[in-house]
């Protein structure tokens, strides 16, 4: 484990070598900033709120995409009310985290909005969280769901399921409001510090925010749906290294109206 650490630091410091190389070699006015999105899905608070003690030594900024938020206890909604007073978004990810694209098929359009967003908005509301965003639950989405939630959302987020070339990975910003997120869980298929890596250096090269998600971190994983710590202060440390500025989900919607 040490000498796999030793070497993603060097291999960090290489690229960040080369980033600076290629900044001097394409000056320009840029849009926005080259950054980073962390979002974490579902309702593991406690785990959140320990994460995020580990990490303002970075000053880092997340999306927690609330699940379920009338079975979540009263110090639980008060953690995510710092969080969100600290300057984390507290996003929507459903009611009852229902999949939305199964429910539809069977309940239809109009079932769905009534039982899970309906409720949700209230809800995140009545617990004066600044909601403005959401996350399907299992990352499962369709163009008649995008549009029949658009009015209802400044940006929506689904997944990005492939583990492609960087230069063809939907996990970056594309300038519209319907964005996708790859997966950082250990879990997942296509998931790895290397990988990690290329699309972190394709965000910095290319000027690109690159949006990832999450769901339970901790320090050792036991089963699926975790995200190690490690990785999360491995992103912190390249990004600090290499000037990538931390976004939220809500940020995407400031850069649409200034576009």
């Amino acid at each position: 484990m040490k000498m796999f650490f030793l070497k993603s630091v060097l291999f960090i410091f290489c690229l960040t070598l080369f980033s600076c190389e290629s900044k001097k070699q394409n000056p320009g006015v840029k849009a926005y900033e080259a950054g980073v999105i962390l979002s974490f899905d579902d309702a593991y608070v406690d785990e959140w709120a320990e994460a995020d003690q580990a990490l303002r030594k970075y000053s880092w900024k997340a999306t927690f995409n609330v699940c379920r938020i009338d079975s979540i206890g009263k110090p639980q909604i008060e953690k995510l009310l710092e969080m969100q007073k600290y300057g984390h978004e507290i996003a929507g990810h459903g009611y009852h985290h229902y999949n939305a694209v199964k429910f539809v098929n069977k309940n239809g359009m109009d079932a769905y909005i009534d039982q899970e967003i309906t409720p949700m908005i209230a809800s995140m509301k009545k617990h004066s969280f600044k909601m403005t965003t959401f996350a399907y639950p299992y990352g499962l989405r369709s163009d008649a769901l995008d549009k029949a939630l658009s009015p209802k959302f400044k940006i929506i987020r689904g997944r990005a399921f492939g583990g492609e070339l960087p230069e063809k990975q939907d996990s970056y910003f594309n300038n519209s409001k319907i964005v996708f997120a790859f997966d950082i869980d250990n879990s997942h298929i296509h998931f790895s510090i290397p990988y990690l890596l290329e699309l972190l250096h394709y965000a910095k090269q290319h000027n690109k925010i690159l949006i990832l998600c999450g769901h339970k971190p901790v320090r050792n994983v036991t089963e699926n749906y975790q995200t190690k710590i490690e990785t999360l202060e491995f992103i912190c440390r390249y990004m600090k290294l290499n000037d990538l500025k931390f976004y939220t989900l809500s940020d995407l919607d400031r850069l649409l109206e200034h576009k």
